[in-house]
């Protein structure tokens, strides 16, 4: 056994290797290919991932704060039915977006923005500081300029920066706290191409209309606006899948 175990220590100082094995673990879970109810053990995952025990029981310790999982001595490690995760979570978001029920959960998100989103910009357009104004103008005039050349990495920064800076804007802690699940929304419909190859004009243009209706503290025509950008969102993510989503 000290063989093994000097065969797997240059692995763990590998870059990135913590992340792989957590997202193994956690897409596997996600997607149904480890059903619920089921028994991992720690010594059979650290075998069959070929990495430490010090890395494993650290994956393990993050899908239980995500709870995915629950470990007990002498039992092992239970996966949890759905109704326990944290769907908040944002890896698990990440991970259902790279599984089967992508669309279904797109369709989730979609809906929570709905009714989050313009919300927030109402409240934003009588909170929102000179400094978040800033950010929001910079942010439509990034992603006016990467729409034209074509680059959807670079602009979907320029997005999440935006919707980041209105929900931060909206002096909510509890809506600012969905920053980083509207992130992954914004991602995953970019990274599973769900994306148009080249982002529609109206879109921009109404993100540039979200942001002058909140440096001009008008809540009503910022809300209006913010939900036109969900709904042509939901809208374009059924065009390009081929699934209703609304």
């Amino acid at each position: 056994m000290p063989g093994s175990r000097d065969r797997q220590q240059p692995s763990d100082r590998s870059p990135g290797l913590y992340d792989r094995v957590l997202d193994q673990l956690g897409l596997a879970i996600v997607s149904g290919e480890t059903p619920e109810g089921e028994i991992l053990r720690i010594e059979q995952l650290e075998e069959t991932l070929g990495v430490s025990r010090s890395v494993m029981r650290e994956a393990v310790r993050v899908l239980e704060s995500m709870q995915l999982v629950a470990s007990r001595r002498r039992v092992g490690i239970t996966v949890l039915p759905r109704s326990q995760w944290n769907l908040f979570a944002p890896r698990i978001i990440r991970w259902r977006l790279a599984g089967p029920d992508r669309m279904a959960q797109l369709a989730s998100l979609s809906q929570l923005r709905c009714g989050i989103e313009p919300v927030a910009a109402a409240l934003a357009a009588t909170r929102c500081t000179p400094e978040q104004c800033g950010t929001l103008t910079a942010a439509v005039i990034g992603m006016s300029v990467t729409a034209k050349r074509g680059d959807l990495d670079a602009y979907l920064e320029h997005d999440i920066a935006f919707h980041r800076t209105i929900l931060e804007a909206s002096g909510n802690d509890m809506f600012s706290d969905l920053s980083q699940v509207v992130a992954e929304v914004l991602a995953g419909r970019t990274h599973h191409n769900l994306m148009p190859t080249e982002p529609e004009t109206a879109a921009i243009r109404l993100h540039g209309d979200v942001a002058e209706a909140i440096q001009l503290a008008r809540p009503h025509e910022a809300e209006t606006a913010m939900r036109a950008i969900v709904v042509e969102s939901i809208e374009a993510m059924s065009l390009d899948s081929g699934l209703g989503i609304g």
